[in-house]
């Protein structure tokens, strides 16, 4: 598995992450979602540079222009729900992508373990295609290997991208382990050293669905 972190150089999309981290300004709940969204779109045209193209003729006004164009199909995918204004991001680079849509979460047991649970999943037939999924924060690496896993039960994709901004250095090692596969790749903005006992990373932002979309119960 590639490791790609967008973080290490300098471009406008540190100062999202840093908006995204700021417990001030991260009150501002339209904010953190537009924030979301643009560094989807950042990280989606950084994507579109590793991508399949061919040339094809458009016909102008005045003639016929030649123009290299995607040949890709492209699958968004997105864990319900923190991840909704990244994959928003996503779509509107890919503007034609087809779409995946996975509910998981932590199902917590005696003190801080837990497993990946899966209340539902929609995708597309995905053999042979692009797969974008995305998730704003990547913790332990679970939650993303399991859906990744469940996913490819429709088809395995040609490659996967792995699109998680806030990344904590346990979960990164880890799916080195476990997603060890040349057809995967995992983009990030911030590579994190500390992991709590109850899987927070550490600075981390927060809870990012809550910051995204208000408390829950």
């Amino acid at each position: 598995m590639k490791v790609i972190n967008l973080g290490e150089t300098n471009s406008i999309l540190n100062n999202y992450v840093a908006q995204l981290r700021d417990r001030i300004i991260q009150k501002d709940r339209l904010l953190f979602r537009t924030n979301l969204e643009r560094i989807g779109q950042i990280f989606a045209y950084e994507i579109s540079k590793t991508l399949n193209y061919s040339v094809k003729s458009v016909e102008t006004p005045l003639g016929i222009a030649q123009v290299p164009t995607l040949d890709d199909t492209i699958v968004a995918s997105t864990i319900l729900r923190a991840g909704l204004p990244l994959h928003q991001g996503i779509l509107d680079v890919f503007e034609n992508a087809e779409n995946a849509f996975v509910a998981a979460y932590r199902k917590y047991h005696k003190g801080d373990d837990f497993h990946i649970q899966i209340e539902y999943c929609t995708a597309p037939h995905l053999a042979g295609k692009v797969l974008i999924l995305a998730d704003t924060m990547l913790a332990t690496g679970a939650s993303i290997e399991v859906t990744y896993n469940r996913l490819c039960e429709e088809g395995v994709p040609a490659h996967t991208h792995l699109v998680c901004p806030i990344s904590s250095a346990f979960a990164v090692e880890y799916l080195k382990k476990h997603l060890n596969a040349d057809n995967v790749t995992l983009w990030t903005a911030a590579i994190d050293e500390e992991l709590t006992s109850h899987s927070y990373i550490v600075p981390g932002l927060g809870d990012a669905g809550d910051l995204a979309f208000g408390a829950k119960l």
